[in-house]
């Protein structure tokens, strides 16, 4: 009998995504799906990253270096710069997005039973990533009374072992919404060089930040220059989910070393996209602050009707694009696919991630969704209505 791999049947569906399948019957149905689920912004891409594809003059479509075209490499070097983050182009690895970026630094880090320490809900992918290695993730609990803010340093220490390679964040986080502060930064930075762990911080949603507090990289932290490994992505940026071009960025060496053999291996990220890329990173001030400014208003739209739902949830958020909500029901797996499957207001119904895909934690986030507010206001207050009234139809709800 013909069988899958262990590690193929034991990799974990994407909460993001498994539900694509109710959400394309609806459609056929006539029903409009208001997609609250991934993070797809509906911003325009710049025009500047669509007019360098159509102004490049190649006559072959070839394979770039295997850290990227030597052009985006010095861009990104002058946007950290733009940060205070002084790197060079030998520092930074472009990658098809910022998922084989991760994927590259659990290669380059992970031995099997290795152990990475996230603070949960995470990115459900980190869970993917470090098991394609036969990695361990081991979570540290966070509360959505307290808005998901990071726990005291001493949860952190306390999960370390003999096992423990790297402690990793997302900041701003995906699926909550929090944006960690310096300080924080900091605690984790001296943990990671007391315990001789890598730092591990996912920086995609840098710009998107809407609090008084400014977001600290990791990179910008002294001492931390062999532990501190970045993550970062044009995708949520420039809203180019579709170049798949992202990076890693590290001042070791040894990292960068490892990170290479993956690239290699892979050849190139797409030539393409990258000369998008090159492009959008001459961006100025002005287009990441009205960016932000919309995601601001967004972001009141959806708490502010979130707050008039009774039996509703939704924390503080200050940063990216998400809100990690807790709904009046005992299992929103049920809960979204009968939003798909069975329920529609006015024509239209809404998909969300369910919120235990988020958890390492057996039981974790069974009441929660994660919601991703990149569609425009007013489609994003039509999902609001469908939402409160599927909520006040949910046959399962909790009163």
């Amino acid at each position: 009998m013909l069988t899958l791999s262990r590690h193929a049947q034991q990799l974990p569906a994407s909460p993001i995504r498994k539900l694509v399948p109710y959400a394309e019957s609806a459609r056929k149905r006539g029903t409009r799906v208001y997609h609250l689920n991934i993070g797809q912004p509906d911003i325009p891409t710049p025009p500047a990253f669509l007019d360098a594809i159509r102004k490049s003059d190649i006559p072959v479509l070839e394979y770039s270096h295997s850290a990227g075209i030597e052009l985006l490499r010095e861009k990104i070097v002058g946007y950290y710069a733009g940060w205070n983050i002084p790197i060079t182009i030998n520092q930074v690895i472009v990658t098809s997005g910022a998922s084989e970026a991760l994927n590259f630094v659990c290669s380059a880090l992970l031995n099997p039973e290795d152990e990475i320490i996230i603070p949960e809900p995470f990115y459900a992918n980190y869970l993917s990533f470090a098991q394609s290695f036969n990695g361990r993730v081991v979570p540290v609990a966070t509360c959505i009374e307290d808005d998901f803010a990071l726990p005291p340093m001493e949860a952190f220490e306390a999960k370390i072992t003999a096992r423990t390679r790297a402690i990793m964040i997302c900041n701003p986080s995906n699926p909550t919404g929090v944006l960690y502060p310096e300080s924080a930064l900091k605690k984790l930075g001296e943990i990671a060089r007391k315990h001789q762990l890598f730092l591990i911080v996912d920086e995609v949603y840098r710009e998107f930040n809407y609090s008084a507090e400014a977001c600290c990289s990791a990179l910008s932290l002294p001492g931390l220059e062999q532990h501190a490994v970045v993550i970062d992505s044009i995708s949520k940026r420039f809203s180019a989910c579709g170049a798949r071009i992202g990076c890693v960025v590290s001042r070791n060496e040894e990292v960068m070393h490892g990170v290479m053999k993956m690239a290699q291996a892979r050849l190139s990220p797409p030539t393409l996209g990258q000369i998008g890329a090159a492009a959008v990173y001459s961006l100025g001030p002005e287009y990441y602050s009205g960016v932000v400014k919309e995601y601001c208003h967004r972001r009141d739209i959806l708490k502010n009707r979130l707050d008039q739902m009774p039996g509703v949830l939704c924390p503080k958020v200050n940063g990216a694009f998400y809100a990690m909500v807790r709904l009046p029901v005992k299992n929103s797996d049920h809960f979204c696919q009968w939003m798909l499957e069975e329920f529609s207001f006015e024509g239209a119904t809404v998909m969300m991630a369910p919120g235990s895909g988020f958890y390492a934690t057996p039981g974790a986030g069974a009441d929660e969704v994660r919601m991703a507010y990149v569609l425009n206001g007013s489609d994003l207050e039509k999902a609001m209505d469908v939402l409160a009234a599927g909520l006040l139809a949910y046959p399962q709800r909790i009163n």
